[in-house]
């Protein structure tokens, strides 16, 4: 029987509302600006109307929660209060509507500039599905500082992003960060079990769990958190898509080799009949972005016992509230959305799943057996906020952290190594900055690099004078420094399972390119003199030009793209 706990919350939804965006204000909105043809802009109102939002923007981050977040609603409402989302009131999942505006966003703001989504109601299966459904909601670069309770940079979310990293990398200690033992809390006050449901009051159809993508294997909960445990590895957590079988199946799909898969297949190979699995969803960005990177120290091929919410918890500065599944002993996130709790068969047959669109861009592979759930209790908020990634689409979530662990711990390891990244939209990238101290070190460093990580296939080296960040400045190294027949290596190496490149035996063999677009000494081939960058002497010739034209044009520059129509 479903029931429901008294649960006293204070939390308060958001004050600011960017917007709900209906078929018929989009029309009126669009028929609007047609009428205003082309006449001239009153640059006055203009500068009124920039000045009143500004205003308006200041007062609405004021009174918006600030980190540390302890829930999704409270850090969805700083978003908003920062601009950062967009709200759609109906959307035809069917139609595959959704999944045309995300595309649309992106092909128009970019991966680290396009906002944040709601969709309040949902078409799914031929049902209106009361959402929220939350999409892209760490994707926008300012999201980084958002997420650690710093001001992003108004205008420059590249630099936002920068002081997010320097941030996170000041977290770290002894290449950690650092930990907070989570608190347990009574049932009766977890947000999660505001509604618990059992036998047969269980149907997670009714929920907005939607299929991506037209060539889908179906509807996926493919933000879920999955919580495995065993014996020896300890407790894991992480971001396993799971492909709806049912009102009461879940597919549940750890890649091989990941931990979550390596504990079940440590039951099932101990006899196990099965495996008691919880999954969190709709949780606070800190155990979010803990579930879907690398930041806990899990590496080699020995698994060892790590407390990932701890690590939430340090990342917060303030611990992560716990609270007991109903129906086996696993300890989950009490300010989550929704908790779906379950059985893995480890002696029956496995199920075939997907094909699901894939992180890199391209449909994955159906696969012919693959791990499923009974499931046996979803405890829930009232109304909760759940939230869709559309991979391959959209960034999942903050990456300063992860990259701060890499160049923390690289840095260490290679000499000369200043900073790496790995741009998220386009999979397989990596940059890597060095101050070069010897020649032939850039291909050095790459190689060594890419043998390392099998997600860098293509790994372009720089000199310290280029922004790894901007794809710009990288081309144009490569375009002014880079000589293919001197500087360039190709080997084979060990790919990543999802590229559709890659060869499907163990090691998922793949060939890997090194580009060293440093400049090039003349011991490599290259001139005796280098020619500075312009800009570079615009800065050292004319130190104090960008001061003035800040000083004089900055609010020019920076309202244009608002007082436009």
């Amino acid at each position: 029987m479903a029931k429901k706990e008294s649960v006293n919350t204070t939390e308060q939804p958001s004050a600011i509302h960017s917007g709900i965006v209906s078929r018929r204000g989009f029309l009126a909105a669009t028929a609007g600006v047609a009428a205003m043809g082309c006449e001239p802009m009153d640059t006055e109102k203009a500068s009124k109307r920039v000045s009143t939002a500004e205003a308006t923007s200041a007062e609405s981050k004021a009174s918006a929660p600030r980190a540390p977040f302890d829930t999704l609603r409270e850090y969805i409402a700083a978003i908003e209060a920062h601009g950062l989302l967009l709200r759609f009131e109906k959307i035809d999942q069917d139609a595959f509507e959704g999944t045309a505006i995300i595309y649309a966003l992106i092909d128009k703001y970019g991966w680290y500039d396009a906002p944040a989504v709601i969709f309040e109601n949902i078409k799914q299966d031929g049902v209106w599905i009361k959402g929220p459904l939350i999409i892209n909601h760490q994707g926008h670069w300012d999201t980084e500082c958002i997420t650690f309770g710093l001001e992003p940079v108004k205008g420059d979310s590249r630099q936002s992003y920068r002081n997010a990293l320097a941030y996170t990398r000041n977290l770290l200690v002894k290449g950690k960060f650092p930990e907070i033992t989570p608190i347990e809390v009574t049932s009766e006050t977890a947000l999660c079990k505001q509604v618990i449901e059992t036998g047969d009051d269980i149907d997670i159809t009714k929920f907005a769990f939607i299929t991506s993508n037209p060539a889908d294997g179906g509807r996926y909960i493919n933000t879920g958190s999955v919580f495995t445990s065993d014996p020896e590895m300890g407790v894991n957590y992480g971001t396993y898509r799971c492909q709806i079988r049912g009102p009461k199946v879940l597919g549940v799909n750890p890649e091989p080799n990941q931990t979550g898969w390596k504990m079940l297949m440590a039951a099932k190979q101990r006899g196990e009949k099965v495996a008691k699995i919880s999954i969190a969803l709709g949780q606070d960005p800190y155990v979010w972005l803990v579930s879907g990177s690398r930041v806990a120290p899990r590496f080699g091929a020995k698994v060892t016992p790590i407390d990932e919410l701890a690590i939430a918890g340090g990342m917060r500065g303030k611990a992560i509230d716990i609270v007991k599944s109903e129906t086996n002993d696993i300890m989950v996130p009490a300010n989550c959305e929704m908790i779906i709790e379950g059985e893995v068969p480890l002696q029956e047959a496995m199920l075939p799943e997907g094909p699901f669109g894939e992180m890199y861009g391209y449909l994955g592979r159906k696969k012919d057996e693959n791990f499923w759930m009974n499931i046996t209790a979803v405890t829930y908020r009232k109304d909760p906020w759940l939230m869709n990634m559309f991979t391959g689409v959209t960034r999942g979530y903050v990456t300063a952290p992860v990259s701060s662990l890499f160049n923390e711990s690289f840095s260490k390891m290679i000499p000369g190594l200043i900073e790496i990244n790995q741009p998220v939209d386009t999979t397989g990238w990596c940059f890597i900055k060095i101050k070069k101290t010897e020649p032939g070190q850039g291909l050095k460093v790459g190689k060594r690099l890419a043998s390392i990580v099998p997600l860098f296939k293509v790994t372009i080296v720089v000199d310290e004078d280029i922004d790894v960040l901007n794809w710009h400045e990288v081309g144009l190294a490569v375009g002014a420094r880079y000589t293919p027949a001197t500087a360039t290596e190709i080997f084979a190496g060990r790919g990543m399972p999802l590229d559709p490149s890659a060869n499907q035996d163990d090691r998922y063999a793949s060939s890997k390119l090194v580009i060293d677009a440093t400049r090039q000494w003349p011991e490599e081939g290259g001139p005796e003199v280098y020619p500075q960058l312009n800009r570079t002497l615009l800065e050292e010739l004319a130190p104090d030009a960008f001061k003035i034209a800040k000083s004089n044009w900055g609010d020019v520059i920076n309202s244009w793209g608002k007082t436009r129509y």
